[in-house]
């Protein structure tokens, strides 16, 4: 079993943990990764872009010259893809990139990370975050006291308004629940950030 040293805020060493083999201590997978990221970036897109074809465009109701006679070649419509103006021949439309994968990949995907940052010691477990006031010097202290250097995630077990607002000015810094815990933030931030509450939902959620 993995094992962990738990920090309170100001930095100092309070205990060592151990950690479910099953949730922080699997190889890391990651073809896995990789796929369920892509599915992550692609259910984002929102697929809003839109071109008109001939037949949206406005303009064109006539032939613009006779079919013979004028020396040029015969057209149907100032409209067609390859006059300027015209409408766009197979351009994209509105479309929906969602899909979906395994409950159980996104799982492994999630496991695989979480024992990434445990292997790369990029897992800092603090006992607790007891801020009693809405502070955003109050959250760069106790991550300098952490020693937290780039670009961090935090991760709660539920929502906590006061660690949320405190940390959401500080660059390179963002904060999830579990329930909302995904591949891309955890590829994106290189520290992960844990309490001990955390620790035990995940391993409740993922084991």
């Amino acid at each position: 079993m993995p094992k962990v040293d738990v920090y309170d805020i100001e930095g100092k060493k309070v205990k060592t943990i151990e950690l479910k083999e099953e949730v922080f201590g699997i190889e890391p997978n990651e073809t896995v990764v990789h796929h369920v990221l892509v599915n992550y970036l692609a259910n984002q897109r929102q697929g809003t872009q839109s071109t008109k074809t001939r037949s949206e465009v406005s303009g064109g109701g006539r032939k613009p010259w006779r079919q013979k006679g004028t020396g040029r070649a015969r057209q149907g419509s100032i409209r067609a893809p390859h006059w300027v103006g015209g409408g766009i021949a197979l351009g994209p439309k509105p479309r929906s990139y969602n899909y979906t994968v395994n409950k159980k990949e996104r799982q492994l995907a999630i496991k695989s990370l979480l024992s990434s940052k445990v292997l790369e010691k990029e897992l800092v477990v603090v006992e607790k975050l007891p801020l009693k006031e809405i502070k955003t010097k109050e959250m760069a202290r106790v991550l300098n006291n952490l020693k937290v250097e780039g670009k961090a995630v935090i991760l709660l077990a539920e929502k906590d308004e006061i660690v949320q607002k405190s940390a959401r000015n500080i660059e390179g810094v963002k904060t999830l629940q579990v329930g909302t815990i995904n591949v891309y933030d955890l590829l994106k931030h290189k520290n992960l950030i844990v309490t001990e509450d955390t620790v035990k939902k995940l391993e409740e959620v993922y084991a």
